[in-house]
């Protein structure tokens, strides 16, 4: 159970809002980042969303109207491999490092679809490249279970692997629907949840393996 809004947001806030300003802040003072980074790290992990839950404080506090979806979703294609860490396989194997990139290039194109949204032309395009990076990213996956220990081990992936192909149907549904009724948030909502999805594919690899 989260503190925050039950969205993909949530886990979201962290690595792709927060990190980038306290790496931002580290060239300024080092010390101060790192310890707010730790703690801020120690925090969420005890209690999910609170840093979800800071950040809506404030942009409530300051009467600001903010679409946080829009906003993560946008921020994803900045964020960088360090703001990224525990999304990232240390491995060094072909199919480990495939992995990351597949992983990394999939949340690329899906950030974009705020500001491609709004062009048909241009997102129905984005859309193939979606469907495309998406059979990549299983394709990598599949390569990747061969070289994890144990049965347990390779059951927990491929259940990771069953729910990112859920939540893809359930991206292409939300599409259908936005071309019917113009709901751009939904797609952005779902584009999270495949964010998070691929997330936790890797966060699963990355602890059968390494």
């Amino acid at each position: 159970m989260t503190m925050g809004d039950d969205t993909p947001v949530t886990s979201l806030v962290l690595p792709i809002l927060i990190r980038p300003i306290l790496s931002q802040l580290e060239r300024r003072d080092v010390v101060a980042s790192q310890t707010l980074r730790a703690a801020l790290t120690k925090a969420e992990q005890t209690h999910p969303g609170l840093t979800y839950n800071l950040v809506m404080g404030i942009i409530k506090k300051g009467d600001i109207n903010v679409n946080m979806n829009e906003s993560i979703l946008r921020l994803q294609g900045a964020a960088t491999d360090s703001d990224l860490i525990e999304y990232r396989l240390n491995r060094t194997e072909d199919a480990f490092q495939e992995l990351n990139k597949k992983s990394s290039a999939l949340k690329r194109i899906l950030s974009r679809i705020p500001d491609e949204i709004t062009d048909r032309k241009t997102f129905l395009e984005t859309i193939k490249e979606i469907a495309s990076a998406i059979k990549k990213l299983l394709d990598a996956v599949n390569e990747v279970v061969g070289f994890i220990p144990g049965s347990s081990g390779k059951q927990a992936v491929e259940q990771r692997k069953k729910e990112f192909v859920k939540y893809s149907k359930k991206f292409s549904t939300t599409l259908k629907e936005y071309f019917k009724e113009g709901e751009a948030n939904a797609v952005f909502v779902s584009a999270l949840y495949l964010i998070h999805q691929t997330n936790q594919i890797m966060i699963t690899v990355k602890n059968k393996c390494e």
